[in-house]
């Protein structure tokens, strides 16, 4: 970290076991010189480790669909994983992944949701959106739209209950997870149980006091954020055209959405904007469960899963998850 931006981040201390685990780690700087090698690096896998098994040693079944994108797009691709045993019709996680609009695939992720789909019976389809800047916005949550249409539509020949269907992501994909969730209260399809947005990227405005207050020591920063809203946005960034399908901060009316879960560290730039899409989902009359996690990064289960803080987050995430699915 440079001297520079030692002196501009005043965020609170990370956790001892986070700040160690961080320290072993690269973080990319992430822009536009950057993205063609990142993508690579994710769609080859992380250096170092394992390739996730995401059929959780044959409990699901692993499947890809290539079905219609929104109108005059492209087909999209949807990664299925389906329980081997049991009998539908089962659960469904709708599934958008993260990687700040810009980097990622639909199977970036998944591994967190794997197996809990294993262990309580549900069906998980991951949509595989455009990625910004060259599809910028309404590409990414369109595509991410289409692709929950189409698994609401065709439901039984996938094994899924159509009145049991939640949507989850993480960073970007839990804004795009909520900004599907306002599509389909808005566009009055499908029915969602649930929204499960973790430490989601909902507000393109820079307002908050934790916006500015992560630069150049964690793996997800506020160069990064603009980054990855410009790209999203370009020149509209911050300004008043913005849709809340982009940004679902910038959403006036929050009523008639899902039971919502929503968890962020409180030492990461999305802690602000995060506390307060739930303080303003629970004024409209939304079942809320938030969880803050102490001295924790952007993503961090996922740097250092070791961690005690992320073993607890991992936790209280995953049994919400089983509460949800269980109906």
């Amino acid at each position: 970290m440079t001297a520079e931006a030692a002196t501009r981040s005043t965020h609170p201390p990370f956790d001892p076991e986070l700040a160690a685990g961080l320290a072993t780690l690269p973080i990319p700087e992430i822009g536009s010189a950057s993205l063609d090698q990142i993508r690579t690096i994710i769609a080859e896998g992380l250096p170092g480790r394992p390739v996730p098994d995401l059929t959780v040693g044959g409990a699901l079944a692993e499947s890809e669909i290539t079905v219609p994108g929104p109108d005059g797009a492209p087909d999209i691709t949807l990664l299925v994983l389906t329980p081997t045993t049991g009998t539908g019709p089962w659960p469904a996680i709708f599934h958008t992944h993260g990687g700040g609009m810009v980097i990622g695939n639909r199977r970036l992720g998944v591994d967190g949701f794997a197996p809990l789909a294993a262990e309580h019976g549900a069906v998980i389809v991951s949509v595989e959106y455009r990625l910004a800047p060259e599809h910028p916005h309404p590409a990414p949550v369109e595509d991410s739209y289409a692709g929950l249409v189409w698994t609401a539509q065709h439901a039984d020949e996938l094994g899924i209950d159509p009145d049991r269907i939640l949507v989850a992501g993480g960073s970007a994909g839990g804004g795009l997870a909520a900004g599907i969730a306002l599509m389909a209260r808005d566009r009055g399809f499908p029915h969602l149980t649930h929204q499960i947005l973790i430490y989601p990227m909902l507000d393109d405005r820079f307002i908050t006091a934790s916006s500015q207050e992560v630069v150049g020591d964690a793996p997800w920063d506020r160069d990064a954020n603009e980054f990855g809203w410009t790209a999203l946005l370009g020149a509209d960034r911050g300004g008043p055209d913005v849709s809340p399908y982009a940004a679902p901060a910038r959403a006036t009316d929050l009523s008639g959405l899902p039971r919502t879960f929503l968890d962020v560290g409180n030492a990461e730039l999305f802690r602000d904007e995060t506390l307060e899409y739930a303080q303003r989902l629970s004024a409209a009359g939304v079942v809320v469960d938030l969880h803050m996690w102490g001295g924790a990064f952007h993503g961090f289960e996922g740097f250092v899963p070791h961690a005690r803080v992320s073993q607890s987050a991992v936790a209280v995430r995953n049994e919400f998850i089983a509460r949800a699915l269980a109906g």
